[in-house]
């Protein structure tokens, strides 16, 4: 689900930058560092603005400049139980491995429809129902979030498509 956050983080700034447009380099910085990565539970899509930027401090020995930056950021955090769409990266016979945006996950073989099964003899390897369901890389699924596992930097899900309205979306 997509938020909108108050965020707060502190920029450095080297000497040689400072002068009359320290603040739009600080805010240029600060998109450039944290657009796109994850923060924990969440990942930051979008800096919307920033509306505190601080009086800088010179940090001893360095010279650098810290400013402490208040931002509005659109952010994302999936939760377990959420629906979402991804496209399938890999398929071995344990399950396939997903991408929705910048969220990665597996759904085991154990949690797709009894129907559906791995073929190897397949090019490339697949699961399908040898009807109208076929899970190869690059195919569009729908998935629950039944676990999610976050580290610094990272997060990881588990999905299954076993339910309604759930599994390979048609084209």
């Amino acid at each position: 689900m997509f938020f909108l956050h108050n965020l707060e983080r502190r920029v450095t700034l080297h000497p040689s930058y400072f002068g009359r447009n320290m603040h739009e380099l600080v805010t240029t910085k600060l998109v450039k560092d944290v657009e796109g990565t994850c923060a924990g539970d969440y990942y930051i899509i979008a800096i919307m603005d920033t509306f505190d930027v601080s009086e800088g401090r010179i940090l001893p020995g360095s010279g650098l400049a810290e400013f402490t930056v208040g931002y509005r950021a659109v952010v994302w955090r999936p939760f377990k139980g959420e629906v979402i769409d991804a496209i399938v990266d890999t398929v071995n016979p344990h399950g396939f491995f997903a991408q929705a945006g910048p969220l990665r996950l597996f759904v085991s073989s154990h949690l797709m429809p009894d129907e559906i099964r791995y073929d190897a003899s397949a090019t490339p390897a697949q699961f399908t129902n040898d009807a109208d369901i076929v899970i190869e890389h690059g195919t569009h699924v729908r998935v629950k979030i039944i676990g999610l596992r976050t580290e610094v930097g990272e997060m990881w899900a588990i999905g299954s498509i076993n339910g309604d309205f759930l599994g390979c979306l048609q084209p």
